[in-house]
């Protein structure tokens, strides 16, 4: 009997047809679970950077490359907001709500809010989703200082598996932490930028297989700066700009793991500020703690009006810039208004989760304006301006109202004399055309004044004021609330009571 050969031909080009076509199912649910599988999230969160200070946002003398190819690659968003100083801009960012909004441990009324336990963090969102997170750098959540923090409020007890940084900004020292326990003391802060980004990428690489949330929040270029040896001297941006272009490096160490690893393209990275950037005036304070070249050592918030500390637009509005591949059409722009508050509940619903319910969230779902979406709009009806507690000017489209207020003396000597004004009657600006508030309109505009000071009424009533507690702000501990507002006086207007 002859042998079946063409039985056998036909048996291997069916079998062979089958290993294909499995071939072609197992890379197919691949791709399928690839584009369906949870997003992950990296966080990078400057300190004091300003507006300008970017190439890719203007900066001339400082050279960004890798933060200019993220924003090639990604969106760039050019009117974001943050808050005006550190501790209030970590707590918006890490609950998507105003900081006076917020619950703080015992109610104490301070510059840097002592986050409550009881309030509901980005990583706290993502833990039931399957999310490990770390929180790197920065946290000053728990205490301004390097030494008496509050260890219950660390990020390891709001959410964050791992903690590896320093309990607050780098004024004179830092103390590094790994979870709770501080573990150097003193240490060099020429290094913290380059260990941050090698913390964060060791985190990476032994979580791979699940989502991951890294909250990278550096301590620079917040004073005293510190610049490693291989940046050194090195940018035309004076020591300033050697601090950002090491910034900038590390950035792109990170960017470049991302895609040699395969995850860049299931991953958001962000990159942001915390407020705009300080001005260091000639008074004996800087002088004595800065030297004579202290004006040097802070940023640029050009082409904007103001600095860190104050509610020009200088205080608060950063760059902003975010990359996901296939996700983010790239060299996108967005001109619409948003915020960190808003990043909680957008990440939330990337994830395939929910911002919490029980509460209210200031913050917004912002994904149409992060991937581009064609005539997609602000969800932000109107964005407030606060300086600690005083609720100083609002904004609602390329409309900016800025309502009667007083010097701020405790932050005065930080800034300009031209900005450290009183404003006796509302001023309003148009951003769009006058984007350095150099020119008041409020007479030419009263219709505009007045429905900019309805949303300043509102925002008293819910948020608060200086002088009036928010109906829906939160106090979760029996000490007495607000214990900053004086007894209203019998003379006082109603509304300001």
């Amino acid at each position: 009997m002859d042998f079946p050969f063409n039985w056998l031909y036909g048996t291997l080009v069916r079998f062979q047809a089958a290993i294909v076509f499995l071939a072609i199912g197992f890379s197919s649910a691949t791709v399928a679970h690839a584009e369906t599988s949870p997003p992950n999230f990296v966080i990078v969160f400057a300190d004091d950077l300003g507006y300008g200070d970017l190439g890719c946002f203007g900066a001339s003398k400082i050279k960004t490359p890798n933060l200019d190819r993220m924003a090639e690659e990604g969106i760039r968003f050019t009117d974001f907001y943050a808050q005006t100083v550190c501790g209030p801009s970590r707590a918006a960012l890490m609950t998507g709500c105003y900081p006076l909004r917020v619950a703080i441990e015992r109610n104490r009324v301070e510059v840097h809010p002592h986050l409550h336990s009881e309030e509901i963090t980005i990583a706290e969102v993502l833990a039931p989703l399957g999310y490990r997170s770390i929180a790197i750098g920065k946290w000053d959540l728990a205490g301004h200082s390097q030494m008496n923090f509050s260890p219950q409020l660390l990020p390891t007890r709001q959410g964050f598996n791992q903690f590896f940084g320093t309990p607050t900004s780098n004024d004179s020292i830092v103390n590094l932490l790994k979870d709770e326990t501080i573990i150097e003391k003193r240490t060099d802060m020429s290094q913290l930028t380059r260990r941050y980004t090698d913390a964060a990428i060791d985190f990476i690489k032994e979580n791979k297989q699940n989502p991951f949330f890294v909250y990278l929040a550096h301590t620079m270029p917040h004073v005293k700066l510190a610049v490693s040896k291989q940046f050194a001297g090195k940018s035309a941006g004076g020591l300033y700009g050697d601090v950002i272009e090491e910034l900038d490096f590390h950035v792109g160490r990170l960017l470049d793991f991302l895609e040699e690893e395969g995850l860049d393209e299931n991953t958001y990275v962000i990159f942001t500020s915390d407020n705009g950037p300080w001005f260091f005036g000639r008074s004996k304070g800087h002088l004595k703690r800065f030297g004579d070249d202290a004006v040097s050592y802070g940023g640029s918030a050009a082409p904007l009006r103001g600095a860190k500390t104050s509610t020009w637009e200088g205080g608060l509005r950063v760059p902003f810039i975010a990359r996901a591949p296939k996700r983010i059409p790239a060299g996108s722009v967005c001109r619409e208004v948003a915020s960190t508050m808003d990043l909680m509940p957008t990440l939330a619903k990337l994830a395939g989760g929910q911002p919490p319910t029980d509460r209210g969230i200031d913050g917004k779902d912002i994904r149409p304006l992060l991937h581009a979406e064609p005539n997609a709009e602000s969800p932000t009806e109107a964005y407030f301006f606060y300086r600690r507690t005083r609720l100083e000017a609002v904004r609602s489209g390329n409309w900016k109202l800025v309502v009667p207020t007083p010097v701020d003396k405790m932050w005065a000597h930080y800034s300009k004399a031209s900005d450290a004004i009183e404003i006796t009657q509302p001023m309003l600006f148009n951003l769009e055309s006058d984007i350095g508030e150099t020119k008041d309109v409020a007479a030419s505009h009263p219709e505009i004044v007045a429905t900019l000071m309805k949303h300043i009424d509102r925002a008293r009533r819910d948020i608060g004021d200086h002088d009036r507690i928010g109906a829906n702000a939160r106090f979760f501990d029996d000490e007495p609330r607000r214990p900053d507002i004086k007894p209203p006086s019998q003379n006082e207007p109603a509304d300001r009571r």
